[in-house]
């Protein structure tokens, strides 16, 4: 009996000390913030075995991947992201970046038309596309897309509108 009180009250000192999915996804948030991507890699890799069907942690985890330039990782995650989440708008916007920076700027493209296609709104994926088409000699289009990233507020038109004027 006494052993059996010892294990009961060992699991139950086990479990409480356990950390839930928020507490790895607010820990994982945190270490990203805080510039600690593999930190925040690890939490999000233990919630993915909590909970392997939330896009956001794939976005996340993606996120992390990406800041560590590993392109090809942050790829697969954000495809991850979207097979969970076929409308994730910026999980499409941050693969075309990945893409970008691998060069794969005709990929890049179509995820970022697929972005603008669920969010019409956002600056991002017309600056990110501006980027592609300056990249694959489409200046007209590049141009087209600073214009249209500058008059939804991005504050930092950069290269590509200086190469419009």
């Amino acid at each position: 009996m006494k052993n059996l009180i010892l294990t009961l009250a060992l699991l139950i000192s086990a479990v409480s000390f356990g950390q839930t999915a928020k507490e790895y996804f607010e820990s994982g948030f945190d270490k990203a913030e805080a510039k600690d991507f593999n930190g925040a890699i690890s939490d999000y890799n233990k919630l993915i075995e909590i909970n392997p069907n939330d896009a956001d942690v794939y976005y996340n985890r993606g996120f992390s991947k990406d800041d560590l330039k590993d392109y090809y990782g942050a790829i697969a995650d954000y495809t991850k992201a979207i097979e969970l989440d076929p409308n994730y708008a910026m999980a499409y916007n941050n693969r075309g970046w990945a893409k970008n920076n691998l060069k794969d700027y005709y990929g890049a493209i179509s995820d970022l038309n697929k972005t603008i296609e669920i969010d019409l709104n956002s600056y991002h994926p017309y600056y990110n596309r501006a980027i592609s088409k300056y990249y694959t000699n489409d200046l007209n289009g590049a141009c087209e897309d600073a214009r249209k990233s500058g008059s939804l507020g991005n504050p930092f038109p950069g290269m590509i509108e200086a190469a419009c004027n």
